[in-house]
Formats: C-alpha cells, structure tokens, sequence
C-alpha cells in the first residue's frame, strides 16, 4: 500500500512538472503577447544546458558552471551554519527564560521585517569586500527564521514537564538536555529547513549586488548581456541546490525524530 502511494506520489509530481513546462512553451510559442515571445523556450534551454560547447559560455560540461555552484553554495551554507550557532541558543533563551524574551523580542521584531537589499548597503559599509556583505545578507535572514521557529518550539512544551522535573530538582542543564532539546527538536528543524531556503533566497539578492562569482551574480550578468537561455539555467541550478540543501536537513531532522521517538518509547504506539 505504501509502495503504491510513493508511486502515485512520484507520478503527480511528474505531472505536475510536465504541465508547468508545457505553460512555459506554450506561453513562448503560441501566446501572441511579445514580452514572452523574448524568453527561450525548454528545448533553447535544455540544449544550451548541456551542450558541450555553449552559445553562452556555461553548461554543464564548463568549469565555471560548477565554481558559481560552489560560490553560492559555500557561501549559503556558511551563513547557515552561522544562523545555527547563534540562532537555536537564542531561540531557546527566549522560549526558556521571559528576561532574555524581553530583552530580545522587540529588537527582533523591528529588524526582522527589514528585507535582505535593504542590508546591502548597509552590509557593503560594514565589512571590507564583498564576500563578507553578502554572507552578512544571507545570515540574516536565516537566523531570524531559525530564531522563531525555536522559540516556538521551546513555547509549545507543556509548562507541566518543567514543573515536574523542578519539583523532582532538576537542575537547568538537565531541563535543557532532557525537556527543552527534545520536546523543541520538530519546531528546530522545520525553522532550518525555513531557514536554508531564506538563505538562498536573500543570497541570490546579495550576490547580485556585491559578488563576482555565484548563481545571482550570473543571472545578473547574463540579463545585462542579453544572454537568456543561461538566465534560466541559473535559476533551475539555483532550485535545484536549494532543494537538495532543503531536503539534506530534512532527512536529518527526520533521522533525529525517529531517534527521539524510540527514546521516548513512543516508535510502536
């Protein structure tokens, strides 16, 4: 039954990616409006994406084409890790202890609206280069979804279980192994997989502006230069990166959730 449902699972997902590709060619090929007559069609793209030697100067068999990939993505899981490091342990401060809530919460409030480009500038006067400002950009984006969705985890916990392990005189080190960790670890994970696609997204925002290299700056560059079959292979390169980064996390927090599940010996109920 459940083999069957993946099937039928894999197969609606096909579809759907058959029928948005179908719109794309039909929007280029057949609707009489001019402005989407200028796009390249799937096949422009498709043949340009692989071509050993590209109209362009980047497919699949090119150098550079890997180096922008490596650009975004070490620069995306830099400011990711980052957001992990500093955002989870705020995060639990702010569900754990109401003081730090207090301190931090309207701070956050007020910056966390602020959209990735109206840092650049900003980020751009701060740190010497480019390379810092942008990292500057994705982090803060990624660490204000990791910071909620952590602290919506830690408020979600029963108020109960802290009361029983006080009066059982358990010491805060305990409560944050044994009550905080596990019982916030859905809401955790879900903020990082939020939070990784936010990083792609405000770092193709960054690298648009300050970078030399990246899928951003290129699809940049390649608009600047009328080159329209490479703007669309960034952005398909650019999803599918972000997906694999998104669905990494995923099997993780999914790995660690079956652990806590079996530790809490909930996995036969």
């Amino acid at each position: 039954m459940r083999h069957k449902l993946l099937q039928q699972r894999f197969g609606l997902m096909w579809l759907g990616y058959l029928v948005a590709i179908f719109a794309w060619y039909a929007s280029v090929k057949w609707l009489p409006i001019s402005s989407f007559q200028r796009l390249p069609d799937p096949l422009t793209v498709v043949i340009e994406w692989f071509n050993p030697d590209p109209d362009y100067g980047l497919s699949v068999f090119t150098v550079d084409y890997y180096l922008h990939i490596w650009y975004s993505t070490a620069r995306a899981t830099t400011s990711f890790l980052l957001a992990v490091m500093l955002g989870v342990p705020l995060g639990i401060m702010m569900g754990w202890r109401a003081r730090v809530h207090e301190y931090a919460s309207a701070l956050l409030s007020i910056l966390r609206p602020i959209p990735p480009l109206a840092w650049v500038p900003v980020a751009i006067l701060i740190f010497p280069g480019s390379e810092p400002a942008v990292i500057f950009v994705t982090f803060l984006v990624a660490f204000f979804a990791t910071t909620m969705n952590t602290l919506l985890g830690v408020r979600s916990i029963d108020s109960d279980y802290f009361r029983a392990a006080e009066c059982l005189g358990a010491k805060p080190a305990d409560i944050l192994r044994d009550i905080i960790i596990p019982g916030a670890l859905p809401s955790i994970f879900t903020g990082l997989q939020i939070a990784m696609g936010a990083a792609w997204f405000s770092l193709v925002a960054g690298e648009m502006i300050a970078a030399q290299y990246g899928l951003g700056f290129m699809i940049l560059e390649s608009y600047n230069l009328v080159q329209y079959p490479t703007i669309v292979i960034m952005m398909v390169t650019l999803g599918i990166v972000g997906y694999l980064s998104s669905a990494i996390i995923r099997v993780v927090g999914n790995r660690l959730m079956r652990w806590r599940e079996q530790s809490l010996g909930l996995a036969g109920a």
